[in-house]
């Protein structure tokens, strides 16, 4: 490898750096990257002569001369275009370096069940939505998206969702259709990676992230990084065989965990029991559309709204029992509550622990902490914005 290449390395690891951490001191930069503090000073030089660093402040006294610290440079106009798709809404944002939203975000609904012409509405959403941004295609790092299926991030292909007609990856067709560098991944795979940089998994190794939505996915960091698998495909969850139920999987087969635990299935269930004659505080919602939104439907859990909280809790346990099987396999120091459902969180945590008692060998479970994520709703986007941070270059 090349001096300039490995110079080029160095700066795109620091500006990740600074992009994760906000400010930092030549000495602590040395140490996240395991590199010299000399060529480390060079390196921050040299993007503060780019007009990506600036000086920041002096760091909290230590006892000694107080360092001083650097940031990247809110001067320079660089920007992420953030995606979260799921099975029936699609979410994007554009953030700045600093993780401020720079356009507001907006939602469509796209099914994606609903294969015919899908990529060409959404390809068209997301180009309308960048063009009356106002912002320069060239001040665009990089688009990421998070969203459901087998996805392998390293080819840029989804093998379940948006089928093209030509023999091209979803990663490619995107870039050269939008004209900005895109980059895709599962979408629980980027919810674990905005808890690694931003929320419960930071400076922790070994995380596992359930991500609990329309499916139930995981999220899996290893030694401090992005697990993914030999393609891509680890953290499978959802259909693990746990569930005593006889109903076909949306993957053809019978006994996935996903099948008693998904939104969807919580939502079914929720308004079979109404149409029953059950009393609901959501009942008013459901008779004036005939549907029930996962909003309404959690947030009546958090309310303490018996229907919800017991379809919630059902669904709660199960996801426990699958719990147990994950702490005995990996041992994790931590599993966090994430995805659309760590709205309720609060009322998931009883039943999930109640499983991991019965299921998982005591001292095992002992050595792992159960959190709900402080990242929410914004989880999916924030994972996004920083896939584009792991893998764009820099200009």
């Amino acid at each position: 490898m090349t001096v300039v290449v490995k110079h080029h390395l160095l700066q795109k690891e620091v500006l990740r750096h600074f992009y994760y951490r906000q400010k930092l001191t030549l000495t602590e930069l040395s140490k996240l990257t395991h590199k010299s503090l000399p060529l480390i000073t060079t390196t921050v030089n040299n993007l503060v002569d780019d007009g990506y660093v600036m000086e920041h402040d002096l760091a909290r006294s230590t006892g000694g001369r107080r360092a001083l610290t650097y940031t990247l440079n809110d001067k320079k106009k660089r920007y992420i275009v953030a995606v979260a798709v799921d099975q029936m809404v699609t979410q994007v944002v554009i953030y700045d370096l600093f993780n401020n939203i720079k356009m507001t975000a907006e939602a469509k609904e796209l099914i994606l069940a609903e294969q015919a012409s899908l990529i060409d509405r959404f390809t068209g959403f997301l180009k309308d939505y960048i063009a009356r941004s106002g912002i320069a295609k060239e001040q665009i790092l990089g688009i990421g998206i998070g969203m459901p299926g087998f996805i392998n991030a390293e080819q840029g292909v989804n093998h379940t969702f948006f089928k093209l007609k030509e023999d091209i990856s979803l990663r490619k067709y995107l870039t050269r259709e939008i004209g900005v560098p895109v980059f895709i991944d599962n979408d629980s795979s980027l919810i674990a990676l905005a808890e690694l940089r931003f929320g419960k998994g930071m400076d922790l190794k070994d995380v596992l992230v359930v991500n609990v939505g329309w499916g139930t996915g995981l999220g899996m960091i290893v030694n401090g990084a992005l697990f993914r698998g030999q393609n891509g495909y680890a953290g499978e969850f959802s259909h693990i065989p746990l569930s005593d139920s006889n109903k076909i999987c949306s993957c053809g087969k019978r006994g996935c965990l996903e099948v008693d635990t998904s939104l969807v299935v919580q939502l079914e269930r929720a308004m079979a029991d109404m149409k029953a004659g059950v009393s609901s505080s959501m009942e008013q919602a459901f008779r004036d559309t005939g549907l029930l939104t996962a909003q309404q439907y959690l947030q009546a859990a958090n309310a303490g709204d018996p229907l919800a909280v017991k379809v919630l809790s059902d669904a709660s346990f199960l996801i426990g029992k699958g719990i147990s099987t994950l702490i005995h396999i990996m041992n994790p120091t931590m599993i966090v509550i994430s995805g659309r459902g760590a709205i309720a969180g609060r009322m998931m945590m009883a039943p999930i622990q109640h499983a991991i008692n019965e299921f998982c060998i005591p001292w095992l479970s002992e050595q792992t902490e159960i959190q709900v994520s402080k990242l929410a709703a914004d989880s999916e986007l924030l994972g996004a914005a920083s896939l584009v941070i792991e893998n764009c270059n820099f200009n």
